[in-house]
Order: C-alpha cells, then sequence, then structure tokens
C-alpha cells in the first residue's frame, strides 16, 4: 500500500485502551512526526536544523522482491553510521509484549518500543547485532553472506518468523537509503529532539521529527512536543509517511522480479512465500496497515512515491 495516509483529528477510546494496553509492556515509546516536503524547508528553518551538524548514515533493508517478510511482519535491516560503525536489527512488528517470550524479552540486546505517530501507533520488538566494522559495505559488495551480519540469537529469532522456505542469503538488497539524523535540544522544549531526512533515489524525502520517552510519560511528552511544535510554526496535520514502507515499496518497485535480480551474500533466488500474513490486533491506524477488521491488519502492494527535484532540507 501507500506509505501515506491523511491524519484523523484522535484516537477512538477502544484505541486509547489497546495503546494503554501496549504501553504497560514496552520498554520505551517514540512519538513521531513526519511533515510534508512542501513544509519541509520552513520547518528546518523555524527549528534552526543545521545539516551539517548532522550524522550521516546508510541503511540497507533487505527481503524478497515481493516483500515476503514484510508481509510476515519482519524487518531484515543494516545501517552503516558516521564516526560509530555498524549495526544490524531483526525487528517483529507488530508484536503483543506480553505473548514475546521471557527468554526473548531477558536479551539485552531486545527490546520492545511503542511508535506512535499522529493518527496511529503500531509495537514492535527490535534484536540488534554489532556486526565487524566494514561487514555491511562487503554484504553491499556481494563479498560477504548476508548471514554473516547476524548473530547466533538474531538468526534463530529470524528463523521462527520469517516464512517458510525464506533463509537470510535468500534476500534481496534493497537500497540503501541515504540519510541524515540530527539531535538538538530546543531551550524552550527541555527535552531531547530528532530530526532525520531521508533521501530516496527519485529525489524524494521524508523529514521525521520524533522523541522517545517513557512509556509512563508518554501523553505528557507528547502533549508538550506538539504545543512546541505548533508554536514554531510545524504542520501537524500532514500526511503522515513511514520511513521503512517507503523504502521497501520504492526497492521493490525498481527491482526486477527475476532469479538473476542482485542478491545479498550470495543466497539463493528469493522464493515466494505461500503462507498468509500473521493477524495481528497491536496496530491502530498505523501508516504501515489499514485495519480490514477490528483483529488484522491487511496490506497492499505499492504506488508510486511522490518525486522531488531537490534533496536540500534548509
Amino acid at each position: 500500500m501507500s506509505s501515506a495516509t491523511t491524519a484523523p483529528p484522535a484516537f477512538s477510546d477502544e484505541e486509547v485502551a489497546r495503546l494503554l494496553e501496549l504501553l504497560k509492556g514496552a520498554d520505551s515509546v517514540e512519538l513521531k512526526l513526519t511533515v510534508p516536503e512542501p513544509q519541509q524547508r520552513s520547518t528546518a528553518a523555524a527549528l534552526e536544523l543545521d545539516p551539517l551538524e548532522a550524522q550521516i548514515r546508510q541503511i540497507f533493508f533487505f527481503d524478497t522482491p515481493e516483500l515476503d517478510l514484510d508481509a510476515h511482519g519482519v524487518v531484515v535491516r543494516a545501517r552503516r553510521i558516521q564516526g560509530k560503525g555498524s549495526d544490524s536489527t531483526v525487528k517483529l512488528r507488530p508484536v503483543v509484549p506480553r505473548e514475546l517470550p521471557a527468554e526473548l524479552r531477558r536479551s539485552r540486546a531486545f527490546r520492545v518500543e511503542v511508535d506512535a505517530l499522529p493518527g496511529g501507533f503500531v509495537c514492535s520488538g527490535a534484536l540488534k547485532g554489532s556486526p565487524g566494522q566494514d561487514d555491511v559495505r562487503r554484504v553491499a559488495a556481494g563479498t560477504l553472506p548476508l548471514r554473516k551480519l547476524f548473530s547466533k540469537e538474531q538468526r534463530q529469532l529470524y528463523a521462527g518468523h520469517a516464512p517458510d522456505g525464506i533463509g537470510l542469503d535468500d534476500l534481496t538488497l534493497l537500497g540503501p537509503i541515504f540519510v541524515l539524523k540530527l539531535r538538538f535540544a530546543p531551550p524552550d522544549l527541555g527535552r531531547k529532539l530528532v530530526a532525520e531526512m531521508w533521501i530516496y533515489p527519485d529525489g524524494s524525502r521524508i523529514l521525521e521529527l520524533s522523541t522517545r520517552a517513557a512509556t509512563d510519560e508518554a501523553f505528557q511528552v507528547a502533549a508538550e512536543t506538539r504545543a512546541f511544535l505548533a508554536s514554531h510554526g510545524v504542520d501537524l496535520s500532514g500526511e503522515q509517511e513511514t520511513k521503512t514502507r517507503k523504502a521497501l515499496e520504492y526497492f521493490a518497485r525498481e527491482r526486477p522480479l527475476s532469479p538473476e535480480s542482485s542478491r545479498a551474500g550470495n543466497g539463493a533466488p528469493s522464493a515466494r512465500a505461500s503462507a498468509p500474513p500473521r493477524a495481528s490486533s497491536t496496530c491502530a491506524r498505523p501508516s504501515e496497515c489499514r485495519r480490514a477488521t477490528s483483529s488484522t491488519c491487511s496490506r497492499r502492494r505499492p504506488t508510486p512515491p511522490s518525486r522531488s527535484a531537490t534533496t536540500s532540507w534548509t
């Protein structure tokens, strides 16, 4: 489906109850807002964002050309981060915290977080790893198998949730996305914010503003941050886009669906899974799902993203 959705004015009582239940079992909540492209320059100026202070990142996703992992709620990602090396992630989304295995919750590398944006929220569980300094680049170049980016614990999590017959080395590289990430602390807000500019190969871009909070202060932080952004003229009512969704759709659309498609890590041609997507009740109008019934998420195929002639954010 499209990565954009128009934000409704508020959550229903049922959705608020579901959000509160998710927050009870989560480690943190990340409050997010994406700024429409026509307002990105004015937003950067209003918040005094300096791109020269931003950290450069490259983000690589791995899936089949048909996005079978995505359809099963699995995200496989690796990042190259300026000045910090690399990391890898296997993420499950959506999840219900109380249903996760106790052993997984005890892992120091595993984190459960609720992402909340205007009009939607979703709970995810992410297991991170620390590959070698040059490993992500070697995987992207095709000289290292993709599985080498992931720890034994990550590989076990992947095997337990990926569609049958699709191993890590069967996946196709989708990316990279060029990202500028800037952390800043406005004096009149009293807490840190993060601005991320994701720049896509066609020139389109997403500017996301976010802040992370403890679960017991989520609503207070949301109200304070919303008031701060509104006072600086930031558009709070625009279409919301998710960075991962747009990246997967873009590269899946660009990638030829054939055995000759480039693969990450010397894998076999990707196989299309026959199993249906998992049902879940943990999403509430998130940008990556549309609610088919009160207890299921369903997904549609990609639609073209908006195009832009410039990648500047100031």
